[in-house]
């Protein structure tokens, strides 16, 4: 198969990408245009037997792999300057939020201070092992507990699990701990109410829990229905799990009802602190009524994330839970921090290990950093830039496109395809012409109680030039679509690297890995 065929299978809408020449540039001899270099695979790369690694054979010497030794793996044969040539290459059309705007809405893709970087890569907190003697870490123990120390102070909340490694692992470690209290109580419940608009991985962590999901929908207003979460409680209810901010962008102006409606009949509010970053320094979740809420620190706090991880997702728990938090627990001693690793003893309640070890490092010392950066008043600014900054863009784009519901935003604002009717384009084409502006598109589809959603989220990271750009490019899409300039949304991205997939191609016939001509032609048959 060629560079080209592979690069290209169920990747494009039409035969092939626009030549150059159709495109006004003159073509050139590579296929490459200046630095925007055209990079095939790097198994088309490769060049049958050849290495990047030239070792003389060990003469008199037994095989240690016992017949598992294979002569050809099908690794490319590349030299090293080559592979990093083509990693580079690959990395530098990568976007992130060190190159422009990131309106995901629901991430939080906010600036990661390069402060906080350099702070985690110092000597005592870079290069320290989870294995090392508690004796000889007490910096890195003790940094955890001050972390731990105002993640209690913001929320309100009296204990914190500082394991979980994500959001959604946060999720499970909430979930996790409200099973073990009711278990302990002995009152087995079956059921979790989980509102229509959350996060996927809400009703996913509840049915890992054992639960079956009720849904709540939302009310005409965006939020959800408390009439119809009242009329599902009865005591086979665990738990109700409720953002909020919501995923439209919206306070739960009812929050404290559902508090006090889910604990009428001893159930648990656990909350998804997601959104954590539009009410940091404004509301402590604990004075809602919450009982658990995870925290990503690789949004609110700036941790970096979008490329898989590292994440950490904190969860800070009420009284009634305190005791089921998965160990390690920090102990203070007369001699400083130990670490209280099993589940026994002041422990026994425990759910147990989540995770390996304590945690992630890296991403406490930055989130501390960036706490200590700011301080108390400065994360609450960050609260209020953050909703600024929101409402801004939907002030600046309702005369043009459709948002949602009526009145202010949260962190998000969000849209509906309601102003694309009759245009012929829709929510993904709007989303591909933002890629050939420049910009990463906005969450789209989601959430799902809203017909093509387009949901932004600024954060505070962004100035007034750069969300004033980003507006000007977002009006303009809108007046080309009102205008009928359907070719602009369509054959979008045109300025890409690789065009818009032929996604029902992609779907029943994807093309997962490369292989050689042979076997292509064998698969085809």
């Amino acid at each position: 198969m060629s560079r080209q065929s592979m690069n290209s299978q169920g990747r494009q809408t039409r035969p092939n990408e626009a030549t150059a020449s159709e495109s006004g540039i003159s073509e050139t001899y590579t296929g490459h245009r200046g630095l925007d270099k055209e990079e095939a695979l790097i198994f088309e790369l490769g060049r049958a037997g050849q290495c990047g690694v030239d070792l003389p054979a060990l003469d008199n010497t037994d095989s240690r792999l016992d017949g598992l030794m294979r002569d050809d793996i099908g690794l490319p044969g590349l030299s090293e300057p080559e592979v990093v040539r083509h990693y580079v290459r690959l990395s530098r059309n990568n976007y992130a939020i060190d190159s422009g705007i990131y309106p995901l809405g629901s991430c939080t893709m906010k600036h990661n201070p390069r402060l906080n970087e350099k702070l985690a890569r110092l000597p005592g907190f870079g290069d320290i092992h989870p294995m090392q003697p508690t004796a000889t870490v007490q910096g890195g123990i003790e940094l955890i507990d001050r972390l731990a120390h105002w993640l209690k102070t913001i929320t309100g909340m009296p204990s914190v699990a500082m394991s979980p490694a994500a959001g959604a692992h946060g999720e499970l470690c909430g979930l996790m701990a409200i099973r073990a209290k009711l278990t302990a109580d002995g009152d087995a419940r079956s059921r979790v109410l989980v509102p229509e608009s959350a996060h996927g991985t809400n009703p996913a962590t509840a049915s890992m829990c054992g639960y079956k999901i009720d849904s709540i929908p939302a009310n005409e207003r965006g939020r959800v229905d408390l009439a119809a979460l009242k009329e599902k409680l009865a005591p086979d209810v665990a738990a109700v799990m409720l953002t909020n901010p919501n995923t439209c962008g919206l306070f739960e102006d009812e929050v404290m009802e559902v508090a006090e409606a889910i604990h009428s009949v001893g159930g648990y509010f656990y909350c998804d602190g997601a959104n954590l970053n539009a009410v940091m320094g404004r509301v402590r979740v604990g004075d809602l009524g919450v009982d658990a809420m995870h925290i990503n620190l690789h949004k609110t706090f700036s941790t970096p994330h979008g490329g898989g991880g590292p994440g950490a997702g904190p969860v800070v728990l009420s009284e009634a839970l305190a005791a089921h938090a998965p160990v390690p627990w920090i102990v203070h001693t007369g001699q400083g921090f130990d670490l209280h690793e099993t589940a026994t003893g002041d422990a026994a309640g425990s759910i147990g290990r989540l995770k390996s070890f304590h945690g992630q490092m890296g991403m406490f010392v930055r989130a501390l950093a960036y706490m200590m950066s700011h301080g108390a008043d400065g994360l609450q600014q960050v609260s209020e830039d953050a909703v600024l900054s929101a409402n801004y863009v939907l002030a600046s784009l309702k005369d043009v496109m459709s948002p949602s519901f009526e009145g202010y935003c949260m962190h998000e604002a969000l849209f509906d395809e309601e102003f694309l009717k009759d245009s012929g384009v829709t929510t993904l084409d709007f989303a591909k012409a933002m890629i050939d502006e420049g910009f990463h598109p906005m969450t789209i589809y989601f959430p799902l109680v809203v017909h093509g959603a387009m949901l932004i989220e600024p954060t505070e990271s962004e100035s007034k030039a750069s969300l004033d750009e980003f507006i000007d490019t977002m009006r303009d899409l809108a007046a080309s679509a009102s205008a009928g300039d359907v070719e602009r949304f369509t054959d979008a991205p045109k300025l890409a690297p690789r065009k818009r997939l032929d996604e029902t191609r992609a779907a029943r016939s994807p093309v997962l890995r490369w292989r050689p001509d042979a076997e292509t032609a064998e698969a085809a048959e």
